[in-house]
């Protein structure tokens, strides 16, 4: 009965890994030149990051599986696909120079290495002390809205910057704050993007105001918490 519940629950370490083969459809669809379709591989990326957690928790795999570790597994996906891969969808865009897209990629990755090194990274509250290197979800606004280089750039430094600042941001699901109220913006924000993606960032006005207004909710939203607690 042991051997059957461990096998079971080793589906959970299968479905985070599962995040792998899934980075390198990413992948293989940016170098194509397919960035709606390297953006989709992301997101579907992004859907099991969000699963694979909880179920892991609620079942207490660390304890109950020692011999792998699923917080090493995570890392290591979470990597490639929320820092490695966003960067290389950035250079290959096309909305930055050569020499700017290499050096803007370059900073992302470095920045990103040490920040998913840090062991202080969590804060009570649920959400992550720095800005937590969803280079993913920064890039893919940045080239839905196919913005100019100057933001593009200013972004790069910005959340480079902000990856060493005592700057709260919030985990949509774990930050109870205000959560369903994240959660709502959040899936407005997906569904906008999609529909960025599937017209292949050719968008209305409206639909770039409404992706820059949920972006910059969910950019800021864990910074406000931060204050409203020490008022």
């Amino acid at each position: 009965m042991t051997g059957q519940t461990n096998s079971r629950l080793f589906l959970i370490h299968l479905l985070t890994a599962l995040g792998a083969p899934i980075a390198l459809l990413a992948l293989v669809a940016g170098a194509n030149g397919n960035l709606p379709m390297m953006f989709f591989w992301l997101w579907v990326a992004l859907v099991v990051d969000g699963l694979d957690g909880p179920l892991a928790r609620k079942y207490d795999i660390q304890n109950r599986l020692p011999r792998w570790s699923g917080v090493i597994l995570d890392l290591v996906i979470d990597y490639a696909t929320y820092v490695f891969l966003p960067a290389f969808a950035l250079y290959q865009s096309g909305l930055l120079s050569e020499f700017w897209g290499l050096l803007s990629g370059a900073i992302i990755v470095f920045t990103g290495a040490i920040y998913f090194a840090d062991g202080n990274m969590k804060t009570e509250s649920g959400g992550f002390l720095g800005f937590p290197g969803v280079w993913n979800m920064v890039i893919v606004v940045l080239v839905a809205l196919q913005s100019p280089p100057w933001i593009i750039i200013g972004m790069v430094v910005l959340c480079s910057v902000l990856t060493f600042a005592p700057v709260e941001f919030v985990h949509p699901v774990r930050t109870v704050k205000w959560r369903p109220l994240t959660l709502s913006i959040l899936m407005v924000w997906s569904a906008a993007l999609a529909m960025a993606l599937y017209q292949d960032f050719v968008i209305e006005t409206w639909l770039f105001a409404l992706i820059t207004a949920t972006s910059l909710y969910l950019f800021c939203v864990g910074a406000l918490h931060q204050v409203f607690r020490k008022m």
